[in-house]
């Protein structure tokens, strides 16, 4: 199973990259294929339909598709700008937004956050479901927030508390198996309903997805 593991941050030393490249890690121990990348990869412009219109998609935005449509599962670490997600993340999502076949339908999503703060980023995570879950995105329920993260790894890129190094890894392998499952066995294909009453081909959760 491949996993591509973003980091939505552009930042060098970024925390939410050392989250990310330890997510990496994780995801490799458990047999899978991680496959590790930074949203700084994947350059492109602001979002402009006249921009799309005249010469469609960027390069960036075509690769990043590409990347997503080659996993079966997606983990990405996220940094919390003002209470939400960051604005290059977000672009990059209404770019990929626009491509055909949607590339987040149906994809295993795994949300992790990394801050100094004392909420670690989760308001942010909170935030980037919206996007991903609007677009079909199966987001695990499950979240993964490291508060004081300037404090949080030490000198190997491991986490320094034995509890959150051992609750890390328990929610990647938990989302690897779903994901796994997912993609082995057709029975949960299409069986991701997040209210009663919905359906997979219905208009409301068909709008962005199809």
């Amino acid at each position: 199973m491949r996993v591509l593991v973003l980091s939505g941050s552009s930042r060098t030393g970024s925390v939410n990259a050392r989250l990310a490249s330890l997510a990496a890690a994780l995801v490799s121990r458990a047999g899978a294929v991680a496959d590790a990348a930074t949203i700084a990869d994947f350059p492109m412009p602001p979002y402009d339909g006249d921009v799309e219109a005249d010469d469609g998609l960027p390069k960036g935005a075509l690769a990043l598709c590409e990347r997503i449509g080659a996993a079966q599962a997606l983990v990405i670490a996220s940094p919390e700008y003002n209470a939400s997600l960051p604005g290059v993340l977000k672009n990059a999502i209404d770019w990929v937004s626009r491509y055909r076949p949607q590339p987040f339908k149906d994809k295993q999503s795994l949300l992790l956050s990394a801050s100094p703060s004392m909420v670690g980023g989760n308001r942010g995570l909170w935030a980037l479901r919206v996007p991903l879950e609007h677009l079909g995105a199966r987001v695990y329920p499950d979240m993964f927030s490291l508060a004081g993260a300037h404090h949080a790894f030490a000198d190997d890129g491991t986490l320094a508390d034995q509890g959150l190094s051992e609750r890390l890894t328990s929610t990647i392998g938990s989302f690897l198996d779903l994901a796994e499952a997912d993609t082995r066995y057709l029975c949960l294909q299409r069986r991701w309903y997040e209210f009663l009453g919905d359906r997979t081909d219905a208009p409301v959760t068909a709008r962005a997805q199809d």
